[in-house]
């Protein structure tokens, strides 16, 4: 009930503030948000492993553990969604930007922080109009961390639409002796769903009197390396199309946890147990392919792929992002693979007329270092969310985490910042990486779309803030 109140305080301190930019009003406010204790400590580690760390769990010097754990099993609830927030902002409501010259010198000078490292880019345009208001660097291709699953999540919904699901099947030959599990790409998929869809596997098993002699589990959606390029971390498990609760270990929902060696193999097994309790036995699961002439015995289905992308954003969701990546390779005809992902997504981002100069995607996630994209490019993108010709990819903007209140930023923005509440965005940490990409509301009700990107920071107990200061600074104008 308590986060629900808070999304709903967010959601109502944006609304406020676009309302107030149709009406020429005033607004002043707190929006801001912080990477989480944890995701600090690991950037800061001295022997990184190029993951960044996305969760709760450890402390950081003289402070506790990360309260941002959530129950165990417990699915994250959807941001709240935009559609009042974005739908004021037309062409009769289009600013004259009369603070421009006076947001630069500022920008300018948060800009030449030590703790930003070098080099440093930065993109701020009008989310109504499109129209850049400030820009240095802003075409450079540079390394964004998690801030690349905004480019994900565009390609995402793009390609598939706000309303598709991720399915997992159950499927039997013509004979009904062999049941075959069927990865669908969902890393959401949980205990809860599993066992349901055992339940109505052993259902129509016995409706159609079979007793199957052989389980398999298949997991072809996907395609090439199981492993992401930075191995074994705790921010990601082995990328299958089958698995349950993403392969976690620790009960979590989100965040850093130990992971499964084989999630597929662990959830074919959850399956096999589950069927047994409903009185349908067979041999212990094997990796298998399902019959050429299936028949389907029971489906589950994940939340809506809106869910999902508010999901990965909010909680900088690794899995959930590869997923979303694959879903769109499969949806373009492309190999359900990192390559093929990364291929599908530059497609998906070239359809929308973004610009794509230099920009490479080798994951969706962000956790491969070689992912480069400018900033010029990830505010084109927060636009064309904004963008009432783009219905679809508004979850974009509303999965974005709240400064002060949610996900990554529920640790910043706080101690009464003047841009809690004000300030949506995506964060993005890697060792000596640090982003910041999102939206702001002015104090005059304009919403701003920005990124700020740096590269080789000292540490991120200095660039974090420094990047908040940038944000915070938009909020004034």
């Amino acid at each position: 009930m308590l986060e629900r109140n808070v999304l709903r305080l967010a959601a109502g301190s944006a609304v406020a503030g676009v309302a107030l930019a149709a009406t020429a009003a005033g607004l002043a406010g707190p929006w801001d948000g912080g990477q989480r204790t944890a995701e600090r400590v690991r950037a800061a580690a001295p022997a990184a492993t190029g993951g960044a760390h996305h969760g709760p769990g450890a402390a950081a010097p003289g402070r506790g553990a990360s309260a941002d754990r959530g129950s165990a099993g417990r699915a994250p609830t959807p941001a709240p969604s935009a559609p009042a927030v974005l739908a004021p902002l037309t062409e009769s409501a289009r600013p004259r930007h009369a603070h421009a010259p006076a947001l630069a010198r500022t920008l300018d000078q948060l800009l030449r922080a030590p703790g930003l490292g070098a080099p440093r880019t930065a993109s701020v345009v009008d989310a109504a109009t499109g129209r850049q208001l400030y820009g240095r660097g802003e075409a450079a291709p540079m390394a964004p961390a998690s801030t690349v699953k905004i480019a994900t999540a565009v390609a995402a919904l793009s390609a598939l639409g706000p309303d598709h699901r991720l399915t997992t099947t159950v499927v039997a030959g013509q004979d009904g002796r062999t049941v075959t599990l069927v990865g669908g790409g969902d890393p959401t998929l949980d205990r809860a769903r599993l066992k349901a869809l055992a339940a109505d596997t052993a259902k129509a098993l016995r409706a159609r009197g079979a007793a199957p002699t052989t389980l398999t589990y298949d997991t072809s959606l996907y395609s090439g390396p199981v492993r992401h390029r930075i191995g074994v971390n705790d921010n990601i498990a082995p990328v299958t199309a089958l698995m349950t609760d993403a392969g976690r270990l620790d009960g979590s929902a989100h965040g850093p946890a130990p992971r499964a060696a084989d999630p597929a193999r662990e959830a074919a097994r959850a399956f096999a147990g589950l069927l047994a309790a409903h009185g349908v036995k067979a041999p212990a699961p094997a990796p298998g392919r399902a019959p050429s002439r299936p028949v389907r015995l029971a489906a589950t289905h994940s939340a809506p792929l809106s869910a999902l992308v508010e999901r990965t954003l909010t909680h900088s969701d690794n899995d959930l992002a590869e997923a979303l990546a694959r879903a769109t390779a499969r949806a373009s005809r492309r190999p359900a693979s990192f390559d093929g992902a990364g291929a599908a997504v530059r497609d998906r981002l070239g359809k929308l007329g973004v610009p794509l100069d230099g920009a490479a995607f080798r994951d969706g996630s962000g956790l491969d270092r070689r992912d480069r994209v400018s900033a010029r490019l990830l505010t084109a993108l927060l636009a064309r969310a904004a963008d009432p010709a783009h219905p679809r990819l508004r979850p974009v903007l509303t999965g974005l985490p709240v400064g002060g209140f949610t996900g990554t930023l529920r640790e910043r923005y706080t101690d009464d910042s003047p841009a809690a509440g004000l300030v949506r965005a995506k964060t993005g940490t890697l060792s000596g990486v640090n982003a910041l990409a999102g939206t702001a509301v002015t104090r005059d009700g304009r919403l701003l779309a920005f990124a700020f990107l740096a590269s080789n920071t000292p540490s991120p107990y200095e660039a974090q803030p420094a990047l908040d200061a940038l944000a915070t600074a938009l909020t004034a104008g």
